[in-house]
């Protein structure tokens, strides 16, 4: 197959997919539709079948006034003139003149000779039409002698009935010789005119079926320049949700939906500036955030410099061998607090610095082959865990990941552990089909279901009655930007057991792979810090 014909038969497979999916069954356009076509259908049918009943009457009429009038003429000028006793042969002699009449109708005559015995005379022989053809009703009524009044004049009268036979319809009537005479009988097929009415049929049948696929296409039409522009203000609407606020609807007419144009552009525009006034505001406190941290770092060197060196004074003056100076008792317990709160306040601006770079989407990855469990074995080590850790992973786990970054996380999700959940810390390390996962499991009481949601929020402390403690707020929060910037993920959740389980999953690989040349953000100048200032 070449590859113009596979294009064309895609070109075909999706025009016929398009098709499919603006007629389905939910669809507007379906709807409208099958209301065209259904009323359209409703009037088709009732005028139709109004047409053919008048039609039928009309032309049913007509045919029996004719054959009805032309038979009573013949009864008059041909039956009368026998006589009052004829015989056989005069009675069929009569009857074959009268069947040969304009309307060319069956006749058959009943009469009595001297003898009183009834003599019959049929246009079609032995074998025409007899006297069983006629209903027995037809024939009572028709020798039925009524009484003469100023109303009724006449004591015997026409009557008429139309029946079938074989499939076939048929007028059959009757009448008697006023005054004496004989009593007579005619059959006129009506197949001429059920033919004529068939086509009539037929013909509003064909009508019937044009003017429904008339309306259809007039419905899809119509439709379609309905749905035209509900069709655009999906396609509006779905870019607006896409964050492309400067869409906007074009607006013609004075119809409803233009109204309906006009108000989603008058939405958009006010949803563009309220998102406009709102970036600005977070723009301008991400800013201020780093400014204020970048500020707060030169006086912290200092200050740090300077709590160091009274650290180191504290501790010369805590071995009491009497030739170091020595701190008054009222002034230890302030020295240390400063020393204290001095090193708090340089981990929180650390991690305020650290969110600032998540928030303006300036962090990014170091890539490098990472042994994880030589990775969390170093992490440990680093902050004498190495008692209170469990540590179940076995060697020659590689994966792709910012030695760095992944340090953080196991920091502040073992510390964490260590600080609000007791030892021991059981860490285990998995390799589930491309990716690796760490669980950190502590020895605690577990997370109280209220809180469990909202333990990678910012700032958030579950003890509402103890707002001030060592930590931040900041550390799982910022170890979950840390998993997501590489692509994976951190959940928390309580173990059957007993205990909290932390979840970390990373991609081997992280896709697409960061800035791997070196050239690393100006985040790379704090890669020094200690580490225990992200817990």
């Amino acid at each position: 197959m070449t590859r113009e014909h596979q294009g064309g038969t895609r070109g075909l497979a999706a025009a016929r997919k398009g098709f499919w999916s603006g007629l389905r069954f939910t669809s507007l356009r379906l709807r409208l539709v099958l209301v065209f076509g259904l009323v359209a259908l409703t009037a088709a049918v009732s005028a139709s079948g109004i047409a053919y009943w008048l039609n039928r009457e009309a032309v049913l009429t007509r045919t029996q006034d004719a054959v009805l009038r032309d038979f009573e003429q013949e009864m008059q000028n041909r039956a009368g003139a026998l006589p009052e006793h004829p015989t056989q042969d005069e009675v069929q002699h009569t009857a074959g003149q009268m069947a040969n009449s304009s309307q060319r109708f069956s006749v058959l005559l009943v009469a009595e000779n001297a003898d009183g015995t009834a003599v019959y005379g049929s246009s079609g022989g032995l074998g025409g039409f007899a006297l069983s053809d006629v209903p027995e009703s037809l024939r009572t009524a028709v020798n039925k002698e009524q009484k003469v009044t100023s109303a009724n004049k006449h004591p015997y009268h026409l009557y008429w009935q139309r029946i079938t036979d074989d499939g076939s319809p048929y007028l059959v009537a009757g009448t008697k010789v006023i005054g004496g005479g004989p009593t007579g009988y005619m059959l006129k097929s009506l197949e001429p005119e059920a033919k004529d009415l068939n086509s009539l049929a037929w013909s509003l049948g064909i009508a019937t079926a044009l003017a429904l696929l008339g309306s259809a296409l007039l419905a899809q039409a119509l439709a379609t320049t309905v749905l035209k522009p509900v069709h655009r203000l999906g396609v509006a609407a779905r870019r607006l949700g896409e964050g492309k606020l400067d869409t906007r609807l074009r607006v013609s007419g004075t119809d409803e939906l233009a109204d309906l144009s006009r108000t989603f552009n008058s939405a958009a525009e006010n949803l563009e500036k309220r998102v406009a006034d709102m970036a600005g505001r977070e723009q301008a406190s991400r800013r201020f955030v780093a400014d204020m941290s970048h500020e707060l770092r030169t006086p912290l060197t200092a200050l740090t410099a300077v709590t160091e060196v009274l650290e180191e004074e504290l501790e010369y003056a805590g071995e009491g061998d009497g030739e170091g100076g020595s701190f008054d008792p009222m002034v230890e317990p302030a020295v240390r607090l400063v020393v204290s709160e001095t090193r708090r306040l340089n981990d929180l601006v650390e991690n305020l610095m650290e969110v600032t770079r998540f928030d303006a989407g300036t962090a990014r990855l170091v890539l490098d082959d990472v042994d994880v469990a030589d990775q969390i074995t170093a992490c440990i080590d680093a902050r004498a865990w190495l008692d209170a850790v469990d540590l179940e992973a076995e060697r020659g786990v590689h994966a792709r990941l910012d030695p760095r970054r992944l340090d953080v996380i196991l920091a502040n999700l073992i510390g964490n552990a260590l600080k609000h959940g007791g030892s021991p810390v059981r860490v285990s390390v998995a390799r589930a089909d491309d990716e690796i996962v760490i669980r950190v499991r502590d020895n605690g009481p577990g997370i109280p279901e209220d809180v469990l949601p909202h333990v990678f929020d910012r700032f958030y402390k579950a003890s509402a009655s103890r707002p001030r403690s060592e930590g931040s707020g900041l550390g799982l929060s910022i170890a979950l930007e840390n998993a997501h910037i590489h692509g994976g993920e951190i959940t928390a959740e309580n173990a059957p057991e007993g205990g909290a389980v932390f979840t970390l999953r990373l991609p081997q690989d992280p896709s697409p792979p960061a800035d791997e040349d070196g050239g690393a953000d100006e985040e790379t100048a704090d890669q020094g810090k200690d580490a225990k200032g992200q817990v």
